[in-house]
């Protein structure tokens, strides 16, 4: 995630930089520093603001989880955690997904390929 990403997150959830530092359970001048592209952003803290977003937006109850949208074979499935803990619209949050045949051990991986999938793509509110 870039600082730019991060501010505009920020300003979606309508959150001042301590505001958001509260939220997040981390010190302004982390926000501050984050926001300046001083200093990275934590795998933990990105995944906590697209998180935010997603509950944000609110999923319609009327959207498929992601083994729908992706047509994924029973056999994937099985091997899937969003499909044992149903979370078919979180499946690009949890850990231990079986997506597209392959299971990313790496968070950065993860979400990489994941913020090029339709599934996360229509979690995300458009900022």
């Amino acid at each position: 995630m870039q600082s730019k990403e991060l501010s505009g997150i920020r300003n979606y959830l309508d959150k001042t930089q301590s505001e958001l530092a509260q939220l997040l359970c981390v010190s302004t001048k982390a926000v501050q520093s984050w926001e300046q592209g001083w200093r990275n952003i934590p795998a933990g803290i990105e995944r906590q603001l697209l998180l935010l977003l997603s509950l944000r937006k609110k999923m319609n109850k009327s959207d498929k989880p992601c083994w729908k949208i992706k047509n994924c074979p029973y056999e994937w499935r099985k091997k899937c955690s969003a499909w044992e803990f149903r979370a078919g619209n979180l499946c690009w949050f949890i850990n231990g997904t079986f997506c597209e045949g392959s299971l990313e051990k790496d968070w950065a991986k993860k979400i990489k390929k994941c913020r090029n999938c339709d599934v996360f793509k229509l979690s995300m509110p458009d900022i």
